[in-house]
């Protein structure tokens, strides 16, 4: 009878040895581990950006809300994390809270009703266009936008609420605070497409900020960018209160314009 593995490597090396050959790794395990450490690095990366109207004879001290994103350029490349967060906007005190949400495409966004009324969420955007009719206090309604672009948000009942979901194919994003500046992190490294958004831009100034950015250990902060707000509003709401008189919302589509127009 052919005597047991096990038997046989006990009785050569003993049960320490034994231990010591499944547990220790060879020399190239461990050099394949740190490689594979090295080749999943992360960073954040750092962006500043400015707002520079052309009246003005400098930069606005506020310049909140722009938005930036990386892209990879390659189709097929799109840059996702593994799972992806359940996003939501609030309706409370007859507003939509947050007014600007940047969410990756393919994500949910919730939309409870915080106040004790009627709300609804309706889009009129080409990037997302819905209606989720009326629900109560208390109640939620979701919606997936699988579509990049802007979808501008806006409730039937009440005119003044307005809001903003921007859709973007990656999940390396980020908003500018006050002082315009913008951190992305865990961004791996390589070659990625540099993208920037802000509501009162116009879309030829908004395509001429794209740029290539090389992510690495000694690349990971932009220069600044500055960006020149449009200095007309697209298209005009409707007239609400005294404190709010206009509604203002930049839509460049005339269809959009139309299609809003017949909701209010």
């Amino acid at each position: 009878m052919k005597p047991d593995f096990l038997t046989v490597v006990l009785t050569s090396v003993g049960l320490a040895g034994l231990l010591l050959a499944l547990f220790v790794p060879t020399t190239s395990q461990v050099m394949g581990e740190a490689k594979s450490f090295r080749g999943n690095s992360v960073y954040e990366v750092t962006v500043q950006v400015r707002l520079v109207p052309a009246c003005s004879a400098g930069p606005s001290e506020d310049s909140n809300q722009v938005v930036v994103w990386l892209v990879p350029p390659k189709p097929g490349q799109v840059a996702r994390l593994p799972t992806e967060p359940r996003y939501r906007i609030f309706q409370h005190h007859k507003m939509f809270e947050p007014r600007l949400l940047v969410v990756p495409a393919g994500s949910v966004v919730e939309f409870p009703n915080h106040d004790p009324w009627l709300h609804d969420v309706f889009s009129v955007s080409r990037s997302r266009r819905f209606d989720l009719g009326l629900y109560e206090a208390g109640a939620q309604k979701a919606l997936t936008f699988d579509r990049t672009g802007v979808s501008y948000l806006f409730c039937n009942i009440h005119p003044e609420m307005m809001a903003i979901v921007l859709t973007v194919d990656s999940a390396y994003f980020g908003v500018s605070d006050k002082t315009g500046h913008i951190s992305i992190g865990n961004v791996p490294p390589g070659r990625y497409v540099l993208h920037v958004w802000y509501e009162n831009a116009a879309p030829q100034v908004l395509k001429g900020l794209q740029r290539t950015f090389f992510v690495r250990d000694d690349n990971r902060s932009m220069p600044t960018i500055s960006i020149a707000p449009a200095n007309e509003i697209l298209m005009t709401g409707k007239i609400t209160t005294a404190s709010n008189p206009l509604l203002s919302v930049r839509i460049g589509d005339d269809d959009d314009r139309t299609e809003l127009a017949r909701h209010f």
